[in-house]
């Protein structure tokens, strides 16, 4: 079974999981690569009131695109987008 967190990404396949970091729902969105809180998790939970990202009308959102990882390329980053949606989407 993996753990996903807010925004679709499956926290038990990172290597920080249960080391450097406990997932954004254990620390409420306080990631260690996000000490200021992560804006999708602050979004999606305390703004909108929601589970995750997937009942939400408006995904993928700015959000999304605001908190992109640096180490993706464009179509790298498109693919992560899309297999987060699908991951939401069940």
């Amino acid at each position: 079974m993996s753990l996903m967190s807010v925004c679709g990404t499956d926290c038990s396949a990172c290597y920080c999981y249960g080391e450097m970091c406990s997932g954004c729902s254990a620390c409420e969105g306080k990631v260690f690569h996000a000490p200021n809180g992560c804006t999708i998790y602050n979004c999606v939970v305390h703004e909108n009131k929601l589970k995750d990202c997937g009942k939400c009308d408006k995904m993928p959102c700015d959000i999304w695109r605001a908190t992109r990882d640096p180490k993706y390329s464009d179509e790298e980053f498109e693919q992560n987008i899309a297999m987060r949606v699908q991951a939401l989407k069940g």
